[in-house]
């Protein structure tokens, strides 16, 4: 049976989204869950076309994900419509429809969520817990001090191929990071990752690197392939645990504490923004608010007459 007109356009949109856009792999598996919801569900009301969908139809269908029994919540559902009006304004471009049903579907408004930074202490222990010298834990340490000293996201970092370290004689210096939409940037690496860095290389990759095929990646596993987002994200957790810092430590916190940490340090927010790959300084600036915070304990347990 072949198959329904919207489920054809579908997967032009997630491949426009993926070839022209260049949207980032997860980001397209993110549409493409959503989409596939919401075609599934017009499908069984018997609705196949995208000239049949109209401004009730898609009201409809963002209700039903709020009314029914496990209720998505405010930020699954402002994704949803933000599928769904990527999806409708390329019908609009394709010429499939002649008007975007999609114009007068409000989102819900978000609480704007500060991002959770460890302090200089935590991280300190953090990345203590990584200590040794057996090949693994080195490629622990080299891999922890490599985000907290670049602020690359845990899936940038595992992306990393051993050419993506630019060394100055010898010692690495620069890491080129290929962060969302394919998009490049250079970002300095402080002299604690350089030294872990510059062990794991000599030291540690050589040994990782037997156990299986040959492999550009930068970080291997313990049996040689390339580590995954997966494993990288339950090294950093075995590591939070071991260091006992009482505080949940999520895949960003090393992200989030780099940007905090060199914002409160006086850096000017638009260098934070191209050393995090960030396309607007108004996401970086959420870190201004955190810094701000910080300055406001400060104050008013400091000032004389603060309180």
């Amino acid at each position: 049976m072949p198959a329904a007109e919207l489920d054809r356009q579908s997967v032009r949109y997630l491949r426009h989204l993926a070839i022209e856009r260049g949207l980032s792999a997860n980001t397209v598996a993110a549409y493409r869950r959503d989409l596939a919801a919401f075609t599934g569900t017009l499908a069984d009301r018997g609705i196949h076309e995208s000239t049949q969908l109209d401004g009730d139809i898609l009201r409809g269908y963002v209700a039903g994900l709020r009314d029914r029994e496990r209720p998505l919540s405010a930020a699954s559902v402002a994704r949803t419509i933000s599928a769904i009006r990527g999806f409708t304004r390329f019908l609009v471009e394709e010429g499939a429809i002649a008007r975007d049903p999609a114009e007068s579907l409000a989102a819900p408004k978000l609480p704007q969520r500060l991002p959770k930074a460890l302090s200089h202490a935590q991280v300190e222990a953090l990345l203590a817990a990584t200590d040794g010298d057996d090949p693994v834990r080195m490629r622990d340490k080299a891999l922890l001090e490599l985000l907290y000293a670049t602020g690359a996201r845990v899936s940038e970092a595992v992306s990393l191929a051993v050419d993506d370290v630019i060394g100055v004689d010898g010692t690495p210096e620069l890491i080129r990071v290929i962060g969302k939409g394919d998009k490049q940037r250079i970002v300095p690496v402080g002299s604690y990752a350089r030294a872990a860095l510059e062990a794991y290389l000599v030291r540690a990759r050589p040994l990782l690197a037997t156990g299986g095929r040959a492999t550009g990646a930068l970080f291997l596993g313990a049996r040689g392939a390339p580590l995954s987002r997966q494993n990288a994200w339950l090294i950093i957790r075995a590591a939070a645990e071991r260091a006992g810092i009482g505080v949940e430590v999520s895949p960003h916190s090393l992200r989030h504490s780099f940007a905090t940490h060199l914002l409160a340090g006086g850096a000017d927010v638009r260098v934070v923004q191209e050393l995090l790959g960030h396309a607007s300084v108004a996401t970086t600036q959420l870190y201004t608010h955190v810094t701000i915070e910080g300055l406001r304990d400060v104050y008013q347990q400091a000032h004389p007459r603060a309180r």
